[in-house]
């Protein structure tokens, strides 16, 4: 049989095919965990619709999280399909502390110690993605409202599956110093001019971008599902874009504006009164979804576009330095904190630059596909000079991108040879 035949019988079973059950996914997206609602401070029992704060993260299910262990120092995450070693604790000595952490270089070819002596069985581990650390965080955690009290703190990461500790207090660190390394460097810069690193840190419930050659990182390697955080997307014609991987649709275009949350969460109930692109369904997304958008090959100052893929449109903004660049954007996750008003702030990710006042000048401190928290309401103007120790840039009135549950097929592709 010809090769042009056997190509066409391949196209005849790829069209029989069409209108069957998808494929798994292979890139769900794993809840947050955040069963509980908020106001702009305390919480509240969940607001029906039509009352304010409704359609908050806390108010629309997801993967509930459900974790194996295995008893040989892996868990299993059985939404993802991923195994995880169970403790950072990187020499065995039993405790996890500063001795522990890595630098980058080093967390890169730690995973070559485990598979030589084939650590659990296994021969295939690899430090993580971004994508694949961040599926961990939980945010039923608590931020610390000190650098060295724990205080109400609770991490974020499920510490019943997960072996987990603070930093280091005792060798100097800082309580929050609990910051775990991905393989994922950043495409430009922070700081003025440092190799970056996304990293999670699962004491303050955040993404940021780290100087990869002066700091130290806990480090939980990983194995399995290896199309874990590889998006599929199609315009579908309408203002939309479907995601085949997560099976999640989003808006093409954004709310062309800044808002606060309260008017966030109102703005999308606006929407689906009006049946916007259709659909009555829409959600301001949560954390995790939010962040799976995230393209971390792009960024303003090397693909001079958001870090988002070019399917999507997002709207332009000078940011604190001048500079032409691209929005946060609000999740429907609170932000908790071990403080007087504990939801007062809520999660956003920046998919521009996450700008932070620094030497006196206004710098990217923690990169495009960072994930940061800040305040529900209020007046950024009040923070001329950022907060914390890089000055991050305080957000308050950020952007909007709506997302509906609806799974689609992933399209089969097949291979016509034109000869």
């Amino acid at each position: 049989m010809t090769t042009r035949n056997l190509n066409f019988i391949a196209l005849i079973i790829a069209l029989a095919l069409c209108g069957k059950p998808a494929q798994a996914r292979q890139y769900p997206v794993v809840d947050t965990g955040q069963t509980k609602c908020y106001d702009a401070g305390d919480e509240i029992l969940c607001p029906v619709p039509g009352e304010r704060f409704y359609g908050q993260d806390a108010q629309h299910a997801g993967n509930a999280p459900t974790f194996t262990d295995n008893g040989d120092g892996t868990v299993t995450d059985e939404v993802t399909g991923l195994m995880w070693q169970r403790s950072p604790d990187v020499n065995g000595d039993g405790d996890i502390d500063a001795t522990d952490k890595l630098t980058f270089d080093e967390a890169v070819t730690y995973p070559d110690t485990l598979n030589a002596r084939g650590s659990a069985g296994y021969t295939d581990w690899r430090l993580p993605t971004i994508e694949e650390l961040y599926s961990l965080i939980d945010f039923r955690g608590v931020d610390p409202s000190r650098f060295d009290t724990i205080g109400g703190a609770q991490p974020f990461v499920d510490s019943e599956a997960f072996d987990f500790a603070y930093g280091d207090v005792a060798a100097g660190e800082r309580l929050i110093d609990a910051q775990f390394a991905s393989s994922t460097l950043y495409v430009s810069t922070t700081m003025g001019g440092n190799r970056t690193m996304f990293g999670v840190n699962f004491a303050d419930g955040r993404i940021k971008g780290y100087p990869a050659d002066r700091k130290t990182f806990y480090v939980l390697c990983v194995r399995g599902n290896p199309e874990y955080g590889r998006n599929h997307y199609s315009a579908n014609g309408d203002g939309t874009v479907s995601d085949h991987s997560t099976g999640l649709m989003w808006a093409q275009g954004d709310s062309g504006g800044g808002l606060d949350w309260q008017d966030a969460l109102a703005w999308v109930e606006q929407r689906n009164a009006e049946g916007y692109l259709g659909y009555s369904d829409w959600r301001l997304p949560d954390a995790k979804e939010l962040q799976s958008l995230v393209d971390y090959t792009r960024s303003p100052d090397t693909t001079g576009s958001a870090a988002i893929n070019p399917l999507f449109d997002s709207t332009a903004i000078t940011n604190e330095a001048g500079q032409t660049d691209y929005p946060c954007y609000w999740t429907g996750t609170t932000h908790l904190r071990d403080m007087a008003a504990p939801g007062a702030a809520a999660v956003y990710v920046a998919f521009g630059r996450a700008m932070g006042f620094m030497n006196g000048a206004w710098l990217d401190v923690h990169g495009a596909g960072a994930q940061r928290s800040d305040p529900k309401q209020g007046n950024p103007g009040s923070f001329p000079f950022g907060r914390g120790p890089q000055g991050d840039a305080i957000r308050i009135y950020n952007f909007v991108r709506l997302v509906r549950t609806a799974p689609v097929e992933r399209p089969i592709a097949v291979n016509v040879d034109s000869s």
